[in-house]
């Protein structure tokens, strides 16, 4: 007959680690499901720029010069080499450590926003990048994760004294932010900006008839939007398509909807792709329709269970959580991470107007991956836990 103090004893020394390193602490206790999540988009992604690369390359071919066909792919594997290291030591801090390396993070990024107006590049008619020696950065993509951390630890502090004004000093910094970006013009980082400080308001614990006047302020801001800003009033009538001619042929997202059913649910095949070479940004903005024309809708579908997949997983973990500046901050960096995919995977499909927001993980960019792999070392440095701490093994025996 076992003894339930056996059996326990038992279960104890198969599960819990020998070693006391710290990368073995590490590997107990990160969500490896998560983090496999994340290195399949990354492979998706690989393979997704390798199809779109050429279509990159002959638009930014001239008569003098000739860009190699996979040259975007080659970059983008750089880039991967880059991030994964970078996502996996942040990763490995303290809550608390990672919390600090967030707000920091952010002031500088803020800083850097407010320099793009002064120190900015043009690209495609928009100001938003900042031209470094070898490298051009877009401030706003790294500020992202970031400014998330920073509004759930703001937030959380109502928790422990609901005297402090976090809520007006939340709000002017976001609109801070949010103006700066309207200017460059990048409406589609606003909309996010906003998105996810409206979701951690509701989760803060804010009364619903301040979430139904700030709904309404929103409704009046776009209808504002719409009738004063230009780069927005375009976007929205190009979709619906008012005021344009008959004979100016497809806008971007009809010809990005042409192209990702253009290859039914199974695909023509890798690198069989014809419609794909029509698209403006064919490895950044449109890489979902890429893929659609090439790898089916099949694979797109699939995909999109990968982005579910991780915001689920997000939840669940916590689900049994206490602290309210950890479910702030995981909530915060999956609805920024969530938004994004639905926004571009919806432009793509013809649901949103035309927004310039990347696929995260797939879409070609140095900048993206960067800053996506500092969002989700934060991610899953929040997420960390000792399996066995808060745990209570309880065996009942009868007896017989």
């Amino acid at each position: 007959m076992f003894r339930a103090g056996e059996l326990v004893k038992g279960f104890k020394n198969r599960t819990v680690p020998r070693e006391r390193t710290a990368l073995a602490i590490w590997f107990w206790e990160i969500d490896r499901v998560l983090l496999s999540l994340i290195v399949a988009l990354m492979a998706i992604g690989l393979v997704a720029v390798a199809a779109a690369s050429p279509v990159a390359a002959i638009d930014r071919s001239t008569s003098s010069v000739s860009v190699t066909p996979l040259i975007y792919f080659y970059r983008q594997l750089i880039w991967v080499f880059l991030g994964l290291p970078i996502m996996l030591v942040i990763s490995m801090l303290p809550r608390q450590q990672a919390r600090r390396l967030a707000l920091f993070l952010s002031a500088f990024f803020i800083v850097m926003l407010l320099c793009v107006p002064i120190l900015g590049s043009t690209v495609n008619g928009a100001r938003r990048w900042i031209d470094l020696p070898g490298f051009r950065f877009q401030p706003s993509e790294f500020l992202k994760p970031v400014y998330v951390v920073t509004m759930a630890w703001l937030l959380s502090l109502r928790g422990k004294d609901m005297s402090l004004p976090v809520i007006p000093l939340t709000g002017a910094l976001t609109l801070l932010i949010a103006a700066i970006l309207m200017k460059q013009p990048d409406f589609g980082q606003t909309v996010i900006f906003l998105a996810c400080w409206g979701c951690l308001l509701l989760l803060s614990g804010v009364s619903m008839r301040f979430i139904g006047i700030m709904a309404g302020i929103g409704l009046a801001g776009l209808i504002a939007m719409y009738m004063f800003y230009e780069n927005g009033r375009q976007r929205i009538n190009d979709f619906l398509g008012i005021g344009v001619a008959q004979d100016t042929g497809p806008d971007q997202t009809e010809l990005a909807f042409r192209t990702i059913t253009h290859g039914g649910f199974t695909g023509v095949g890798p690198g069989g792709g014809q419609n794909k070479f029509r698209l403006p940004e064919a490895h950044t903005d449109y890489i979902f329709s890429v893929i659609g024309e090439e790898f089916g809708l099949l694979a797109c579908i699939g995909i999109a269970c990968v982005y579910l997949a991780v915001v689920v997983r997000v939840l669940l973990r916590m689900l049994d959580e206490d602290d309210n500046f950890t479910i702030l901050a995981a909530a915060g960096l999956t609805t920024q991470f969530g938004l994004q995919a639905i926004i571009n995977m919806g432009v793509n499909a013809q649901i949103f107007p035309s927004k310039g927001m990347t696929l995260p993980f797939i879409s070609y960019g140095g900048s993206s991956m960067l800053a996506l792999c500092i969002g989700v070392g934060l991610l899953l440095a929040f997420t960390r836990r000792n399996p066995f701490m808060g745990r209570h093994t309880v065996v009942k025996w009868s007896g017989r």
